[in-house]
């Protein structure tokens, strides 16, 4: 099983995609400041998360969400996840 996941950090006001085959623990790993992407923004809460059976389908989830580079695209897919 994997998961593309979207954070959400108050602090910063923003948003980060990822993907994982461990959501609990790559959030801790978000959170403890180990992803230097993220470790500005700490606190990061999880706000959407989807399901793939594939790692392939995952990362190619995680890619389209980003390509689209829209901060309004994501808070839709919060919204009517």
């Amino acid at each position: 099983m994997y998961f593309i996941y979207i954070l959400y950090s108050q602090k910063r006001d923003r948003y980060y995609v990822g993907y994982t085959s461990d959501v609990n623990s790559r959030i801790v790993k978000h959170n403890s400041g180990a992803t230097t992407s993220t470790k500005s923004g700490i606190p990061w809460s999880l706000v959407y998360i989807e399901e793939y059976q594939e790692k392939s389908e995952a990362i190619r989830r995680e890619k389209a969400i980003k390509k689209k580079k829209s901060r309004k695209y994501i808070e839709d897919l919060i919204r009517n996840g």
